[in-house]
């Protein structure tokens, strides 16, 4: 499926620009949010496109109506993005839109409009993404999408499975549970934490290919430490071994820009309740055209054939508000422009991080070279426990982070996301400059 980057992302700035310029303060009911939008975010848009993303990262003028669209808490620096993000204002009164639309025509609107007005989210969402709509579904968050994968599969006992030790909790879980009740076999390896080339990470799970392996399980980007795995070489590797890949997109999706095609994966999971800043409670599921029918969904539905991606859709009832306003989140996210917030986040971790990579008791956890993080970084500090950490930071500087104990990473998660400031980060270095000196 052949779609334009480029002409989808100038169509919905030009819609992003349009709505909010015809929206008072009073339509918004907000304050000082609409006229900076509109008046200071409208003519940098409007110049972006000539100018180079990475050079673009650095011009706080450009960046300071971006932070005022969102709203943060004044009593404590929010260095936890990777939880989730909040939405943009203006996403979040579309939300509130939504919910009082669908609160005021309840059944009807379940039983006559949701099917329809869902369904064009669907399209905009597989825009987004690359891929074609029937290849997709939107779902509650990045578990619901690997679980109904992982416990899906038609495995045979015995069959294995590759995964890592640093892939996410609730996945690892999950192949736990199909392992004990189906008797697949999980096969774990552990992955460098900083590691020294894309071989020094392909190595690791070719190395654990039997004539039994099915297929590879591999997190794009690293949860505990933000690292950027070659999901593309590691699709290729399966593949040529005949295996499928699932991929734990979490951390990726909207966060760096790329198209799904792009990384030839079998199964994607995501949540956009991350770095596309949409509602909570939102994600995404994808896998090819031709999988489909392979997998069992997790909740029956005997009406749609077994290759429709529509039988995974049926989840009872839901709050349909969460899943239009993933439209607006959409919307926001291309009005920035997927390559300019990528430089701008990973600018935001190059900002601080280097400037205390060097402390003496410092430990880095992340690679830090350009295709190997973007915003997310964790450091740790030697000789004290990473809980103790995050509790310095947060008692004694009102700086939120969160800690990091599992499976040799020691340290803090710190993610920085479009609103945060420069003099928020020099805090968190003056911080660490203290407790790490």
């Amino acid at each position: 499926m052949d779609i334009s980057k480029d002409t989808y992302a100038q169509k919905s700035r030009r819609s992003f620009l349009q709505r909010v310029g015809g929206l008072g303060v009073g339509g918004l009911g907000l304050t000082s949010f609409a006229p900076i939008l509109n008046k200071e975010l409208d003519l940098l848009l409007q110049e972006k496109s000539s100018r180079d993303p990475e050079v673009l990262a650095k011009d706080e003028s450009y960046w300071y109506p971006v932070q005022k669209a969102y709203v943060q808490s004044s009593h404590f620096i929010n260095l936890e993005s990777g939880y989730f993000s909040p939405q943009s204002q203006e996403v979040m009164e579309a939300q509130l839109r939504n919910i009082q639309m669908i609160n005021e025509q309840p059944s009807f609107y379940m039983r006559r409009r949701q099917f329809d007005e869902k369904r064009a989210v669907k399209m905009k969402l597989a825009q987004l993404a690359g891929v074609s709509p029937e290849e997709i579904v939107i779902t509650r968050n990045t578990t619901e999408s690997l679980n109904t994968v992982i416990l899906g599969m038609k495995l045979a006992p015995g069959d294995e499975v590759i995964m890592s030790s640093q892939d996410y909790g609730s996945m690892l879980e999950a192949f736990a549970m199909r392992s004990a009740r189906y008797g697949s076999r999980n096969v774990i390896i552990d992955l460098p934490l900083i590691p020294s080339s894309d071989e020094d990470v392909l190595d690791r799970y070719e190395e654990a290919i039997t004539p039994r392996t099915k297929a590879i399980h591999v997190t794009h980007m690293i949860n505990l430490t933000g690292q950027i795995l070659p999901v593309r070489k590691l699709a290729d590797l399966a593949h040529k071994n005949g295996l499928e890949i699932i991929v734990d997109a979490a951390h990726s999706f909207a966060h760096l820009d790329y198209k799904l095609p792009e990384l030839d994966c079998d199964y994607y999971g995501a949540s956009l309740h991350k770095w596309l800043c949409a509602p909570l409670g939102s994600g995404i599921l994808y896998m090819k055209k031709e999988n489909i029918s392979k997998l069992w969904p997790l909740y029956g539905d005997v009406n749609m054939p077994s290759d429709d991606i529509a039988k995974f859709e049926h989840i009872g009832t839901h709050p349909v508000s969460t899943h239009l306003t993933i439209s607006s989140a959409i919307e926001f996210h291309l009005a920035i422009g997927a390559a300019y917030k990528e430089a701008r986040l990973r600018y935001l971790k190059d900002y601080w991080i280097d400037q205390v990579k060097e402390l003496p008791n410092l430990i880095v956890n992340t690679p830090l070279s350009k295709n190997r993080s973007c915003a997310l970084a964790n450091v740790g500090v030697k000789g004290m426990k990473p809980s103790v950490l995050a509790s310095k930071l947060y008692d004694d500087f009102r700086i939120f982070t969160v800690a990091i104990e599992r499976d040799g990473v020691q340290g803090i998660r710190v993610t920085p996301h479009l609103y945060t400031r420069l003099d928020q980060l020099d805090q968190l270095v003056a911080a660490l400059k203290q407790l790490a000196t």
